[in-house]
């Protein structure tokens, strides 16, 4: 299980204590430092059942400042993925990738259900 999150972000903080609490083993990456590829993006949205806006941090300095929120529906699925593969901060965090699922942002009932599921 790999734990993508920027560690200053309180919330990846917050999911990290959680997943720690659980016992649940993991790996950290660091998205700032170790960005995901658009492939590996393309892949997690793919496992997620998500559309691919919900990995844009819309709440960052970064998304606001590009003005993504009116341009991202002009732009097609690869040119949003190289766009999220440009910079880690313009992706949503934390994501928790397993072989058979992908969470992208911590909702806590959201991931106390799907770990307890048998996924993990």
């Amino acid at each position: 299980m790999m734990f993508v999150c920027y560690p200053k972000c309180s919330t990846c903080k917050k999911a990290q204590k959680f997943l720690e609490e659980k016992g649940i083993s993991f790996t950290i990456r660091d998205i700032k430092t170790e960005n995901p590829t658009a492939e590996e993006l393309g892949e997690w949205r793919r496992r997620s059942g998500l559309p691919l806006r919900k990995f844009f941090n819309t709440s960052g300095m970064l998304y606001r400042s590009m003005e993504l929120a009116s341009r991202l529906p002009d732009m097609g699925e690869e040119e949003q993925l190289a766009l999220l593969a440009s910079d880690g901060m313009l992706v949503k965090r934390p994501i928790l990738v397993t072989e058979e699922f992908v969470l992208v942002g911590f909702r806590q009932v959201e991931w106390e259900k799907v770990l307890s599921g048998g996924n993990v």
